[in-house]
């Protein structure tokens, strides 16, 4: 499955990224989210495990995060359930305070099963995660201008 997400926010590239590249407080706000640790954090990497917990679907994974602060960050998984896993954060400044989020996540499933119970529960998940920054940006940031979402929708099957 892919999930594409774009959004407008009302806030500075660098203050967005460092929302999304803070993992450890993902709990405090993305209620699936039950505990999250950084395992390494450096000026090219951050390495995070995230435990979702979601309606009786409870699962780990780790990720490796190349990075370059403030414009982009990739995905790739290093442990979990998942066959595939791998997507990006693109940051563009608009003004000193605005700027445009891109989110792309490709994933699948390791085992049928497990794709089942988990894999439309993840698409909700992933396709929430722009809006969950937005927000948690105007809560903790201040509301500076309204996000529009450009593209709220999951796709299957498209390509970047």
């Amino acid at each position: 499955m892919e999930i594409h997400k774009s959004a407008l926010i009302g806030h500075s590239a660098v203050n967005m990224f460092d929302l999304i590249e803070a993992a450890e407080h993902y709990p405090e706000f993305l209620p699936w989210c039950a505990n999250a640790a950084i395992l390494t954090r450096d000026e090219g990497v951050v390495v995070a495990q995230i435990t979702i917990d979601y309606h009786g679907v409870y699962f780990s994974l780790t990720t490796r995060n190349p990075k370059r602060r403030p414009h982009w960050m990739a995905i790739h998984l290093e442990q979990g359930p998942f066959r595939r896993f791998e997507g990006e954060w693109r940051l563009t400044e608009l003004t000193p305070d605005a700027c445009k989020i891109d989110f792309a996540l490709r994933y699948e499933f390791g085992g049928a099963l497990v794709g089942k119970l988990a894999g439309s529960i993840f698409g909700g998940i992933a396709s929430t995660l722009v809006d969950a920054f937005a927000n948690r940006a105007e809560r903790v940031l201040g509301r500076q201008r309204p996000h529009s979402s450009l593209d709220a929708s999951p796709t299957l099957g498209t390509t970047s």
